[in-house]
């Protein structure tokens, strides 16, 4: 009978656990006092949060998700213990691969828009891992140095969902062999905690120097307390109590993270760089990158566009080849002393600190476009039009993926909305710069100058800040690129014809198919015996638009698009002109 009600109550348990909307609740409200214990590799929580019934039914039942290195200590509502049961739950918006997920019963129902708060603790370790990585098939070694969170005896670097459920969170499982499964879920829980107030008090008890505790929401200031060991119990030596106090009001975009490590700083006007010891000429180096590219990077963008002035912040990892990750105004990446690496990647930075924006394709598109500006003012179109090649094919990959899934996933992968990293990073680089080709450098500067990230409430908004300063009907643009995702254009030479007129004058005539739904202008360059010409030609999706140049020299070659445009073909953009005829 014992063995049969055991059965009953996990059959009950798994019921419970297919049932349950773990994306019922929205947490509008984090209040946690964290403890990082170094030596033991430990993180030690206790704290409170506030969830909502976002879903249209009552609900009973809710999910409480952390890293599965961590485990559930209690729950309480109105001081009084709440029926829970831990299970793992496999996922890999944590770098396990797995969350330690409590499934909550409470006494009564939560109304739809109701509010329920709840005393939690948790606690456990944070150890290196790459366990989601390894499983798809990466290299340890390279796994390692993208999954490098940890808490370490003299060193931590913990990133947010997606990488560590440090903090608790609802989602639906996510798998890396499943497309952007990781980064839609990231998404959706980004999307749902915009308004949440999060605030965190990280402390750290040791011997010795205070380290620095580091975080990238508003700190409240860095304070240590150093007492005689005799004074708390210990017989010998000096302890310290480091705490820092983080505020996220709202949580926004950003990914809440915290570093810990023996810090010293360089503190410059628009940048503040935490450099490990010995490490002073890389973080020189960085600063010395940030002033230079600063001019271009106000010329464009101008002072920052958010409610208060932001300072961007660099914090330099422990592990030399660790990919570098970049949230809110803080990068965390390694120093090593290369200076036009680190001009690139202060363009990026500087530009997220001084253009603030709610939406990612502006936000993180304008950053990438900065640094395809930078490279062009520093060494011409043809370097720009290359760094932007590098991105090309991902974006190609994952519009045919898009395509793979279906009508429904053209509206999911718009810009304006898209939870896809490749559409808004890299494609969105490639719509600010095709924006830049279509109403000049001046327009898009004044536009850009206009915005306000606060009033952008519609999607339309920014559409409307171009249009005030263009004369050029943009509605297909926006509609192709932006608003809907109609995938790339592909473009091929439907007919071409050369002409000799007179001595040393030709007419060469092109008709160009665009065999793709996106709608684009392109440049036709002409290319002569003696140097080349050029000139533009819009081509919508689906249709053929023809364009006449006229030569002073023999015409060679014609070229379609010089790399400006993201094409999903790029096999069939030139054509040689073997011998052109006789005009009269």
């Amino acid at each position: 009978m014992k063995f049969l009600r055991v059965l009953g109550v996990l059959c009950a348990l798994l019921a419970q656990a297919r049932a349950i909307d773990r994306e019922a609740f929205t947490f509008t409200s984090y209040n946690l006092d964290v403890r990082i214990e170094p030596e033991q590799h430990r993180l030690a929580a206790r704290g409170k949060i506030t969830l909502r019934n976002d879903s249209a039914s009552p609900q009973k039942n809710l999910s409480l998700q952390i890293s599965s290195s961590l485990d559930w200590r209690s729950i309480r509502l109105d001081g009084k213990p709440v029926q829970f049961v831990s299970q793992p739950y496999t996922s890999d918006i944590d770098h396990t691969g797995a969350l330690s997920e409590a499934l909550v019963t409470l006494p009564r129902e939560v109304a739809a828009r109701g509010l329920v708060e709840l005393e939690i603790g948790y606690e456990g370790v944070i150890p290196p891992e790459a366990t989601r990585l390894t499983r798809i098939g990466v290299p340890a070694e390279v796994a390692r140095h993208g999954d490098w969170d940890e808490i370490g005896k003299s060193y931590s670097a913990v990133r947010g969902v997606g990488y560590v459920a440090w903090y608790p969170v609802a989602t639906e499982s996510a798998n890396l062999s499943e497309g952007n499964s990781v980064f839609e879920t990231v998404a959706r829980w980004k999307a749902r905690e915009l308004q949440a107030q999060l605030k965190i008090k990280l402390s750290q008890s040791g011997e010795g120097v205070p380290p620095t505790l580091l975080c990238n929401g508003e700190a409240g200031g860095l304070r240590s307390y150093q007492q005689i060991g005799q004074q708390i119990g210990q017989q010998t030596g000096a302890a310290y109590l480091s705490v820092n106090e983080c505020a996220f009001q709202p949580l926004g975009e950003t990914v809440p993270l915290f570093v810990i490590g023996p810090y010293d700083e360089l503190d410059q006007p628009a940048l503040k760089i935490s450099y490990l010891p010995d490490h002073k000429p890389a973080a020189q180096t960085y600063a010395l990158a940030a002033q230079l590219v600063a001019p271009l990077v106000t010329e464009w963008f101008g002072t920052s566009k958010g409610p208060t002035d932001v300072k961007a912040e660099v914090v330099e990892l422990s592990d030399p080849a660790a990919a570098p990750y970049e949230n809110g105004s803080m990068l965390l990446t390694p120093l090593n002393g290369d200076s036009k690496l680190a001009q690139l990647t202060a363009v990026h930075q500087l530009t997220h600190a001084v253009f603030s924006s709610p939406h990612p394709w502006i936000y993180e598109g304008l950053a990438h476009f900065a640094q395809a500006v930078y490279r062009e003012r520093e060494r011409g179109r043809e370097a720009a039009l290359d760094f932007m090649g590098l991105h090309r094919a991902a974006v190609a990959e994952a519009e045919k993926t898009s395509a793979e899934r279906g009508q429904n996933a053209g509206a999911a992968n718009a810009l304006a909305n898209t939870s896809v990293e490749e559409f808004y990073r890299s494609k969105a680089m490639y719509v600010w710069w095709m924006l830049r080709d279509l109403i000049g450098e001046v327009a898009l500067k004044k536009a850009l100058a206009a915005y306000r990230p606060d009033a952008d409430t519609t999607p339309a908004y920014m559409q409307s800040l171009i249009a005030a300063e263009s004369t050029r009907d943009l509605n297909w643009f926006f509609d192709d690129w932006v608003y809907r995702d109609h995938g790339l254009p592909d473009f091929h030479f439907a007919s071409v014809h050369s002409r000799q007129m007179l001595e040393n004058n030709y007419v060469v005539t092109v008709a160009v198919e665009n065999r793709g739904d996106a709608g684009a202008e392109i440049p036709v360059v002409l290319k002569l015996e003696q140097g080349q010409i050029t000139q533009r030609l819009l081509v919508q999706g689906r249709s053929t638009a023809t364009i006449r140049l006229e030569a002073g020299s023999t015409p060679r070659e014609v070229v379609l698009n010089d790399g400006s445009v993201p094409e999903s073909d790029t096999g069939n953009n030139v054509y040689k002109i073997e011998r052109p005829e006789k005009g009269s």
